[in-house]
């Protein structure tokens, strides 16, 4: 039998990059976090925050590590989904690089100053109008954006993007910020009612300029989908 004497030392193997996309609600816009690199290639541009995945860690902590390190976000105060895995070959990198995409949906986003020789800076984008990006990541983002308005359509997923207790009408906005469309507030109302999925948490909103409002929150805080 022939042995085979290529030395695995000797040949390339592709790196491995974890990329996370959070979205937020700001100003009535879905909104996402990126970083404005400090090194090359594409210092200088608007990117999504990601790390290379080191020898020792799962996918998963280096999605944490991303998201601690370059946006300050705590994973555990998040909702989180792996998105897609990226490995098209591209001219313009020297190096083959294969990258795993994660979204995260968090409620109350504040930008916070980070500390990282390899982010500049750090800003919230509405969707609709994003800056010039690096590598694919306009790309990414956009399956990003496609797979949330998919999955609100059949899943509770928007609880990511929502307060402990809010009223009806804050979930139908955050379903028409995210669809970009009008919905008839009965017909919303009557289908949400209607999977029970909510509850009401026997107090009323007082705030604001709106007459009280009665509040709810999720039955369970586990992504559930329905028909």
């Amino acid at each position: 039998m022939r042995k085979n004497n290529t030395n695995s030392a000797n040949v390339e193997h592709p790196e491995v990059t974890v990329d996370v996309l959070i979205f937020t609600i700001s100003d009535n816009k879905l909104k996402i976090i990126l970083t404005k690199r400090g090194k090359d290639p594409f210092k200088g541009y608007w990117a999504l925050p990601g790390v290379f995945v080191n020898m020792n860690e799962s996918l998963l902590d280096a999605a944490s590590r991303a998201l601690k390190e370059k946006t300050g976000v705590e994973i555990e105060k998040v909702y989180l989904e792996q998105l897609y895995t990226f490995g098209e070959l591209s001219k313009n990198s020297k190096s083959r690089v294969v990258t795993v995409a994660y979204f995260v949906l968090s409620n109350n986003y504040k930008l916070t100053p980070i500390k990282s020789p390899s982010v500049r800076e750090l800003n919230l984008f509405s969707v609709n109008r994003l800056p010039e990006l690096a590598f694919n990541h306009k790309m990414i983002i956009k399956k990003a954006v496609d797979r949330l308005r998919s999955k609100i359509e059949y899943s509770n997923i928007v609880l990511g993007l929502l307060p402990e207790k809010f009223r009806l009408s804050d979930m139908q906005k955050t379903y028409e910020i995210i669809l970009n469309a009008k919905l008839d507030k009965r017909n919303f109302r009557k289908k949400m009612l209607g999977l029970k999925l909510l509850q009401p948490v026997g107090e009323k909103d007082l705030q604001g300029a709106h007459r009280p409002a009665m509040l709810y929150r999720f039955i369970s805080k586990k992504t559930i989908l329905f028909d």
